[in-house]
Parts: C-alpha cells; structure tokens; sequence
C-alpha cells in the first residue's frame, strides 16, 4: 500500500467523522469500511471528464448503500465537482449534501438511492445500456464500466438479487459490484438474521466472484484488474471489511452505522491515524493533488473522444442522425401513428402495442420489454421486430424480464438515467404494487421512463380479485412527478404516447384494458389536443353549455356516453379526463371551459375506488366507481352485477336530480 494512498484513506474516514458529527446526523461507519475500495475505484479505474461530469462515456459508480452519502460526497468534493464548505453542510436544507445521494441536485451523483437493493437495479440498467449503445454507436464511441458499491443491507433485499439474476443472464461483463461485507447493520451483526453463502448465490447466477481483503489496496487493484480483463459476466467483489474501520475504540461496533461518533472518539480516532486531532475537515494539499493526479490525462481522453465523434457525424449521416436521437430529447412531431378506424372494436393494450411497434420502426433508441406477459401486454410484436437483448445480440431492443416487477421498474430507471435510450417497461396494473418504489423513484428523480400497465380494472373477468385492480390508480396519482394516462380508445393510446415522448422530466404511467372499446368518431388530431391538455370535452349531446357533465376515464367513457344518450331530459357532456396532472396543470380558463364551475350536476364513472373525485364532483355530484375487491366471471357479468351499466347510471341519475334545475 502506498503512503500516500493509506493517508489520503485516513483522511476520507477523518471527513466521514467531520461530517456527520457536524450535522449530528448520519451513517459513519458503513462509509469507514468502504472507503478503501470506493477510493482505489475514483483514484485508479474510474473514467469521467473532470470538466463535465455528466459525460455521457464516462464510467458510472451507483452507491446501492446511499446512507454512505458522506463517503460518496467526499470523493466527489476531492474529484472537484463539489466545494469543501458542501461537506459542513452535510443534511442541511438546502444543501448538495443531502442525507442520500440525489441524482439531478449533486454533479457526480449518478442515481438517488437509498432505499436499498435499488442502486443494484439501477446499475444492471446503466450497464444494460452501454452494451446497446456500445453495440449501436461502436466501441470507440461508448466503452465505459458500471462500479457498484453495495452493502449487506442491499443484497438482503430482493430487488438486488433479481437484478442480478438478470445481469448474469444478459452477461453484462463491464457491471462490477464491490459488495462492502462488514458483517453488521442497525440492529447488530448480520448473523442474527442472514447466513446466505453469497459467493456461491452469485456464482448461480452467473457472475464472476473475487473474494478479497476490502480493506488491502492491492487485492482491490488486482480484482478490479481481473474483473476488466473478462467479457463475458460481471464481477462481484467481495470485500471482507470491519465496520467503523479506523476507529480508535469502535472498530466493528454496529452501533455505528446510523449514529456519529462522539467528539473524543474522534479526536482520538484522528490522531491514531496520524492526523490533527483537533482539526475539523481536514484536506492537506499533496492528497488534494494525489487524487486528481489524472486529471490531465482524463481530460485528454475526453477530448479526444469529442474529436473522434465529431468526425463520425461528419463522415457518416447515418451516425449524424443516430447521434442526433441518442444526445438529445426526441420530441413526437414527426412520429407516425397508426390508422384506428371510427367504430372498429379493439382493446387499448392493442392500440398500445400497434403504436409501439409503429414507433420503434422510427425511434431506434426505444427500449423496453415485459414481465413475461408479452402477449398479454401486446408487447410480442415489438419483441419480435426489434429482438430480445442477449449475450448474442447486444443490438437487441427487447427485455426479457421474466416475472421480476421490482427489478423491472429499477433496471428501467437505470436505463433512463444513463442516459441516450428511451426505455418502457410492462405488466399488469395490479402487479403495479410489487414496482411500487421504482416507480417512486422513478418520479423522483425526473426520469424519462414509461411504465406500462394493462389489464386496468375489474374486466380483467375471469382471474378474479387477485389480478383486478382497485385502488390502484388512485394510488398511482398520489406519486409527485408521475403522470397518469388513462385513454379511452385507441385514438387516444395512440396520442397519450406521442404526449409521453415530449415529457422529457418526468415519468409517465399508461392504464390499459384488456377488453374491446369502440374507436369514438372523433379526429385525431383534436383527440392529441385533447389528450395534450389532460382532458377534453369528447362528447355533447347538443351545442351551448351542458347541464349535466360526465367526467370518466378509460373504458368508462364508453359508458357515459352510453348513458349520456339515454338522458334526454339533460343535455350531457362527457369529459375524457385522460391525466389528471396534465389537466391540472392547464389555465383555469381552460379547466372551466371543460368543467363550468357553474354546472353542478357532475357524475365521476371510473372503476376503481371513488375517493379522490370528490374534487371534481364537487358538492352536489355523484362519485361512481368500484369500492370493493372484484369477483372471479367474465367482465360482462360483472358489469352488470356492480352496477356498471347505462340502465343502473341512468337510475343514479334521476334518482339524484330529478326535479333539480
């Protein structure tokens, strides 16, 4: 071990100390006995351009285990994407130095993690796309690696194992994993609760596995090395550590994962170490200049990896207008849709997957695949147009999820924060639930993501209540940031894809049937408005202001205007409110011009649970959905039995504004 390596580790442990002591916050001693292998991977391996730290060639490093934030902050103050006074600031408001790391807020953060296994996930998808890209651009244009620091927290849950399954199977060779196995966690040593044999689990899974001192610099070296030197699976390195490594009296203590060490312990921890005792973020100069000692040739390569393209895109158009899709946001003007016929019965999960074969002939940076519900999803003719992404075909733009949700919805995550390719997930929206927290995390990071769910409400039919959704779109309009489609034909499937490829901050979320609706009469490119703005008056009885307004999604459009046809006493308007954030977001002025705050006599049709349309029923209005779990019949029977039919709306009706002006 070099001098000034050990030194410069001794005072990352110091900075970690500093840190959360100053913020009486924080998680010191996970950080303690990873930072050996997080520094030897940002001072020897890890590729980036130290004068633009979103590169899109440089290498990823995803810190799983994000309650090491003060580690991970560190390194990125010593890279010098980060000011020393951002350290003091440590959990403070306001500051880049959040308590987990935050992707968008803090240069050199490359995911929000924190919630555990999900870094995993996220890095099988940052090196699920730099294979496709690799295979697309050519290697001299992207060639990077995916680092992983994970704990043994992260790989208890398992998210991070069914990612890995998948990482293995797809043979992502430049993914390598540092898993820090210090043996402990918050509520004591890992033992109590864990005796996985993990070399042998990831052996399963077909990984190369290095078991190594974590807290040697050359056995760190020499795995990393041999992990590059492969190309055919990833690596995990497993590093045996202790907890709080460097500690003066606290070695291997678990108590200190999420508490800060006392002042005395680390004065005396410092001085043991041999730094100031009583110097607070302390950062001599010679490990400042260690660090970024490659910081001229780094920036050299990215120069000449910004000459080398530029030269492809003039040599070669076809490069010129992959580049084009691949560096910027691709907006749908120019995307072609297919012909949906007035009165032509067809299901918007197939709407969905014409639409989607339509697109990736003309986007080829749309990726995305299904939970092993391909035909279900109406993914099947996309998977067999683009190919299912294998250890053969690293152009393949199909995934074959298999019935992994939660690692789906991270992998696809992954994918939308490398960056480049335009990713989709797809499942069942009762099967939204186990996705959940991908899902949150997906919002919360401002991804460019679709995630896909059919089979919407209780006309799945015959699967019964375990496969029915119920409070499961609601609940998806309760995640910030993520927005809900729910179209009622295929016209509007069609237009509610084109509005999510213009989304370009923000994830989005398309609620399908599995049943037949009609194509309504009304002109796409009015329906694209429409769908734009979040909603849209679809139907009217007669010309002037309604008297009664429907305000349905889905499949329930249908329904209203079934019913509204029904009511001659009233003249009735059906509103297709396709995305409640979207609508939300219009002018009042045009809210009002949809909905006349003046009309009061409004029906909510959507079958799921009611609450939440309270707001658009108002006081006077009828809220109708579905309250309860489902049954097992087909959807015809079921309809009529809770009720959703124009007879039984009609009923509501009258029975609620008869005699009413």
């Amino acid at each position: 071990m070099k001098e000034i390596d050990k030194k410069t580790v001794n005072v990352l442990r110091a900075l970690i100390l500093d840190i959360t002591r100053n913020a009486n916050s924080g998680h010191p001693g996970g950080a303690m006995s990873s930072a050996d292998m997080a520094y030897i991977v940002y001072k020897y391996f890890l590729k980036y351009n130290p004068s633009n730290p979103n590169w899109i060639n440089r290498d990823r490093f995803v810190l799983s285990a994000g309650h090491e934030s003060s580690l991970l902050y560190s390194l990125i103050y010593l890279q010098g994407f980060l000011p020393l006074d951002e350290l003091k600031r440590f959990r403070q408001l306001d500051s880049l130095t959040p308590g987990h790391p935050e992707y968008g807020l803090t240069d050199g953060v490359d995911a929000t993690t924190g919630p555990l296994g999900q870094g995993v996930g996220m890095a099988v998808g940052m090196a699920t796309a730099e294979e496709i890209l690799r295979a697309k651009l050519g290697n001299d244009v992207i060639n990077h690696y995916t680092f992983l620091l994970a704990g043994d927290g992260d790989l208890q849950e398992p998210i991070a194992l069914g990612a890995a399954e998948l990482a293995g199977h797809w043979g992502l060779s430049k993914l390598i994993m540092l898993y820090d196995k210090n043996n402990a966690q918050i509520s004591g040593n890992t033992s109590r609760a864990d005796s996985t044999d993990v070399a042998t689990v990831f052996k399963g899974f077909g990984w190369n596995v290095i078991e190594i001192d974590g807290h040697n610099h050359d056995e760190i070296i020499n795995a990393i090395e041999q992990a590059k030197s492969q190309n055919e699976k990833p690596t995990i390195i497993i590093g045996r550590t202790v907890m709080a490594k460097g500690a003066a009296t606290r070695e291997g203590d678990h108590s200190t994962h999420g508490s800060p060490l006392p002042p005395e312990e680390i004065k005396v921890t410092k001085e043991k170490l041999g730094l100031p005792g009583d110097e607070f973020f302390y950062v001599p100069q010679d490990v400042i200049d260690n660090f970024r000692a490659r910081h001229e040739e780094l920036q050299n390569v990215a120069n000449e990896w910004s000459k080398r393209v530029n030269e492809k895109i003039h040599a070669d158009e076809n490069f010129k207008k992959l580049w084009e899709e691949v560096s910027s946001d691709f907006l749908s003007d120019n995307l072609e849709t297919p012909d949906f016929q007035a009165g032509e019965q067809i299901a918007t999960r197939s709407a969905f997957g014409k639409t989607l074969e339509k697109f990736a002939e003309q986007m080829q940076t749309l990726v995305g695949g299904s939970a092993d519900l391909e035909p279900s999803n109406s993914t099947a003719a996309f998977a067999k147009l683009v190919g299912d992404f294998s250890k053969e075909n690293r152009a393949g733009r199909n995934f074959a999820f298999g019935v992994r949700e939660f690692p789906m919805g991270a992998i696809v995550n992954g994918i939308a924060l490398h960056g480049g390719l335009k990713p989709f997930g797809a499942t069942f929206l009762v099967f939204s639930d186990y996705e959940r927290h991908a899902l949150r995390l997906s919002a919360m990071q401002h991804l460019h993501a679709l995630h896909v769910f059919t089979h919407d409400s209780f006309y799945v039919g015959e699967d019964g209540p375990t496969h029915q959704p119920v409070e499961h779109l609601m609940s998806l309009r309760l995640i910030p940031n993520l927005i809900v489609f729910r179209p009622a034909d295929a016209k509007e499937t069609a237009a509610a894809m084109k509005t999510v490829c213009d989304i370009n901050n923000k994830p989005s979320v398309l609620a399908l049937t599995r049943q037949k609706l009609p194509v309504l009469e009304n002109n796409f490119n009015e329906v694209l408005e429409g769908v734009k703005k979040g909603g849209y008056a679809v139907w009217q009885k007669n010309d002037g202001e309604p008297d009664l307004i429907f305000i349905a999604t889905g499949s329930e459009v249908h329904l209203a205007i079934e019913t509204a046809k029904t009511l001659d006493e009233f003249n009735s308007r059906v509103v297709s409110l396709v995305s409640t954030e979207i609508f939300e977001k219009q002018s009042d002025e045009y809210k009002n011009s949809v909905i006349p705050p003046n009309v009061k006599k409004r029906i909510t049709l959507e079958a799921g649970v009611t609450l939440g349309w309270e707001r658009y029923a108002g006081d006077e209005g009828i809220t109708f959905g579905l309250n309860h779990y489902g049954k097992s019949a087909p959807y015809k029977d079921l309809a009529k039995d809770f009720g959703f039919t124009p007879e039984n709306v009609a009923k509501i009706i009258r029975e609620k504004y008869s005699g009413k002006n």
